[in-house]
């Protein structure tokens, strides 16, 4: 981890529980890490996710808010601290590519015989730039979601059936009951190559800390980018990595 100016994080699974809010501990070591080092946050979750999991849980100074940057749905928007929460750009799909994912969808989960009567919330949500499917809904219980598809069984037989609908989208596994999709070569690479170009930061000078860097996993594509990855089996672990740094 020497030499690493810009840690960069997945949020859910790594800094808090899937869909719940960041706890009292990580809040206070993330702020401490604030005053050492320079902190990318990357996920495919909106910018109201990133406030209710992240950021109203996390106590710490404005000047040290300038040091954190933001990088929501697969960095197809960016936000930084001046004052208040800025955003600096958003690259939205168009009403007809977020109509003809939404019907692909339903047709792969017909044809995959999707039959869950258990929904919490938006089982389908346009992001603006990503569409997400959400097998329990957006609200589950992490529990609930956890059970699920614990082997990825469910949604990689799903994201094949959608790839024949819509092979110029990007879809991708994430957290562990959803299915994203956004344009084609939109996953956490391009967001590292978005951190280089908006931040200055070199390959070299990053470490990226996220739960699924396994085959398959919305972190993987990271590793294609030559960035140093610490993979961590949820907050627990994220946290010993954090002490580690501060």
């Amino acid at each position: 981890m020497d030499g690493k100016d810009l840690i960069i994080f997945d949020l859910d699974g790594t800094l808090a529980e899937s869909k719940t809010e960041m706890d009292e501990e990580m809040s206070e070591l993330f702020s401490k890490l604030l005053s050492k080092k320079k902190v990318a946050i990357i996920s495919g979750g909106t910018y109201t996710q990133f406030k209710k999991q992240f950021l109203e849980g996390l106590d710490c100074s404005e000047e040290l808010l300038k040091n954190l940057y933001l990088f929501p749905v697969c960095s197809t928007q960016f936000y930084k601290f001046n004052k208040e929460w800025e955003k600096i750009y958003s690259e939205e799909l168009t009403n007809e590519e977020i109509e003809k994912i939404i019907d692909s969808l339903y047709k792969s989960l017909d044809e995959f015989g999707f039959d869950e009567k258990e929904l919490y919330g938006e089982r389908i949500e346009n992001r603006g730039s990503q569409v997400t499917f959400s097998a329990l809904g957006q609200d589950a219980p992490t529990e609930k979601k956890s059970c699920w598809d614990v082997n990825l069984s469910k949604r990689r037989k799903i994201k094949k059936i959608l790839e024949k609908y819509i092979p110029e989208f990007e879809i991708r596994l994430g957290g562990v009951s959803s299915i994203d999709i956004t344009r084609k070569g939109i996953d956490k690479s391009y967001g590292i190559k978005q951190i280089e170009k908006n931040l200055g930061y070199s390959i070299k000078q990053m470490l990226f800390i996220g739960d699924a860097l396994f085959e398959g996993g919305n972190d993987y594509p990271v590793k294609s980018t030559g960035v140093t990855c610490m993979a961590v089996s949820g907050p627990e672990e994220t946290k010993k990595i954090v002490r580690g740094l501060i």
